[in-house]
């Protein structure tokens, strides 16, 4: 039986997946379908990216006395007092790469708090009022969580765009099956279901 892992490797390792799934949505799109909303609240997909940078840099950084070395690369930070979604979307002079560059670098700069520090060391989030004291090991978990759940929501934009699906591109898990088939089995099964309110199917 294989030696359990180091835990600081396999933090990294599933936060490395969770941002590999997360920028895997955005590849070969046009910059107009990046920033196109596609949800009732205006969701899109480089405005998660945008997000996903905003979220490393502080959390990995600010969090642990580590600030971002260039903050003027992230002028949004700003401006969330006068607009809660400015990091949430791309602005017409902020290029797809411009932002996808930041944040494989911010990506990096994360990567280096959590190899320079230990798993306990002590930090302070200063947006989660009195329960921000917090450990490495904690945030690192908290970071995983909430990049996965943005990854999710690219999937699902993604999907919709061009049908493309799957958790990484080395391994998609998705099964081979007929998804027009599966998707009418389970339409099928809803209908038998009587409607309510709130749907329109």
């Amino acid at each position: 039986m294989d030696a359990l892992p180091d835990t600081r490797q396999m933090l990294l390792h599933y936060l490395h997946d969770a941002r590999e799934s997360l920028l895997w949505k955005v590849d070969g799109l046009s910059e107009r379908a990046l920033r196109m909303p596609r949800t009732s609240t205006g969701t899109n997909l480089l405005g998660l990216i945008k997000h996903a940078a905003s979220i490393e840099s502080g959390y990995f950084g600010e969090v642990f006395d580590r600030p971002w070395p260039t903050p003027e690369e992230m002028p949004w930070e700003d401006r969330l007092d006068e607009d809660p979604n400015a990091d949430f979307y791309a602005l017409p002079d902020e290029p797809a790469a411009q932002i996808l560059d930041l944040y494989r670098r911010v990506a990096e700069f994360a990567d280096a708090t959590i190899t320079d520090l230990p798993l306990d060391a002590p930090g302070r989030v200063p947006w989660w009022g009195e329960r921000g004291d917090v450990t490495l090991q904690r945030i690192i978990v908290h970071v995983i969580f909430d990049l996965s759940r943005h990854a999710g929501h690219a999937d699902i934009l993604r999907e919709e765009i061009d049908g493309a699906v799957g958790l990484v591109p080395r391994a998609t898990n998705i099964p081979d099956i007929d998804q027009d088939a599966y998707v009418a089995k389970l339409r099928a099964i809803a209908q038998q279901f009587p409607a309510d309110d709130r749907t329109t199917a």
